[in-house]
């Protein structure tokens, strides 16, 4: 998701919260049945999307129709398969639209465009999520409630569970990725709602906004103020890398919170049910880990941990060789395969490998607490330093950007992670 993509999408989650209050309200009505409910977030859903996206939204509803056509058409065993590529090859044939426009063209891409695509990816988790529930028995698919005799009324009426999962407003445009079975379960049972609870809670997450924002704007008014990636000389280089990493990062930080509180004020959120720990709700924003971890493989599990979680479900864990590799180049893929994000990703990688061996050669020889706090300290610098280069490599578009700053004195930084890599692999060899 481009960062420049946030504001819009934000204004737009902002104007879906009073509907989600509604909707958990709603959910205190004896008469709200359980079929109005899932009609409920799926008009929003439809609704939210006309205003995002204008016309660009038939993009997101044609793939819900055949992620919920082939649910119904096809056996646990294959379902996964088939939907998985079916939804990874719309995505990707919506984000060559992307580069045609950006490279071929040389035009900016629309707003609502973007939006589109951020909406898509974020549906592809879902369509995923579910076929995989699907196809390890964790849910089970409408096929057998379907017959061929079945009414035209009957089948709409088990299709709107999928259809309503897959579109519901309050994770159409942002939000911690939510199972199946926990979206399930929530509007099924009664409403989470407790004023008092939901107002202090809400109440914290906007004051966590509002100086996250206060914080955004005046990084901004700095990174402006200064030279950019094309005019720092030398050392600079690295001060105007950190400080754009760093409101990238405020931004993200900001949208996640965002995110997270339309979900609680829908009442989607950490407080309801309890469940298996796959099905149990996080936050994607966890801040203060992010900002004071020394490993890059722990900001790597952190960074939009529901996302993350996924990826270690969907590929990490099912990879036969080299999973951690597969992991990030399909990570690449699924944001759009521009050459930022692939070198961007494919780095981020072998740093992760990389500071697997440091830290453990390092909890080794390293016993005495200064030497420890020392470490910590060089190694916390040394792995904001490391971020905020894959960040920025992540973000930039043009190849000329990724070339400043390959050549720039920023590339130190992860070449000393890769000469360890290769000197502590080789020791390890030799251990072996």
């Amino acid at each position: 998701m481009d960062w420049l993509q946030l504001h819009p999408l934000s204004l737009y989650q902002g104007a879906a919260f009073p509907f989600a209050l509604l909707f958990n309200y709603l959910c205190t009505v004896d008469s709200f049945s359980t079929q109005s409910r899932y009609f409920f977030l799926l008009a929003g859903g439809h609704l939210l999307a006309l205003a995002a996206m204008g016309s660009c939204a038939v993009l997101v509803f044609i793939p819900a129709l055949c992620t919920v056509v082939l649910i119904h058409s096809l056996s646990p065993q294959e379902v996964h398969r088939c939907t998985f590529f079916f939804q990874m090859s719309w995505q990707t044939l919506c984000h060559l639209g992307l580069h045609y426009t950006d490279y071929y063209l040389q035009e900016p891409p629309s707003v609502r465009f973007c939006i589109t695509l951020s909406s898509l990816m974020l549906l592809t988790q879902r369509v995923t999520s579910l076929s995989l529930d699907i196809h390890e028995g964790k849910v089970e698919a409408a096929l057998s409630g379907i017959g061929i005799r079945s009414s035209l009324s009957g089948r709409l009426r088990e299709a709107l569970p999928y259809f309503s999962y897959l579109l519901f407003f309050p994770a159409l445009l942002g939000g911690p990725l939510c199972s199946f079975k926990r979206f399930q379960a929530r509007v099924q049972g009664s409403s989470s709602l407790c004023p008092r609870h939901s107002f202090w809670a809400l109440s914290w997450r906007g004051l966590q906004i509002l100086g996250l924002e206060c914080l955004r704007a005046a990084l901004r008014w700095v990174v402006s103020a200064g030279a950019g990636l094309r005019d720092c000389q030398q050392l600079e280089c690295v001060y105007v890398m950190w400080s754009t990493a760093c409101l990238f990062k405020l931004t993200y930080y900001s949208c996640w919170v965002l995110d997270d509180s339309l979900l609680q004020a829908a009442g989607f959120g950490s407080e309801f049910g309890g469940g298996p720990a796959e099905d149990a709700y996080i936050p994607d924003a966890d801040i203060w880990t992010l900002e004071t971890t020394h490993r890059i493989s722990l900001f790597a599990r952190k960074w939009n941990q529901s996302t993350a979680r996924w990826l270690r479900r969907l590929i990490f864990q099912r990879g036969q060789a080299w999973p951690l590799l597969q992991t990030f180049a399909f990570s690449a893929w699924w944001h759009g395969l521009h050459p930022g994000q692939v070198f961007g990703f494919l780095c981020w990688a072998v740093m992760v490998e990389a500071d697997y061996l440091i830290h453990t050669f390092a909890n080794l020889f390293i016993r005495s607490w200064p030497m420890r706090l020392l470490y910590r300290t060089l190694t916390w610098a040394h792995t904001q330093l490391i971020i905020a280069y894959i960040m920025l490599a992540v973000e930039v578009r043009s190849l000329s950007c990724l070339w400043l700053l390959c050549n720039s004195y920023n590339s130190v930084f992860p070449m000393v992670y890769c000469i360890l890599l290769f000197l502590l692999a080789r020791r390890k060899h030799k251990f072996n």
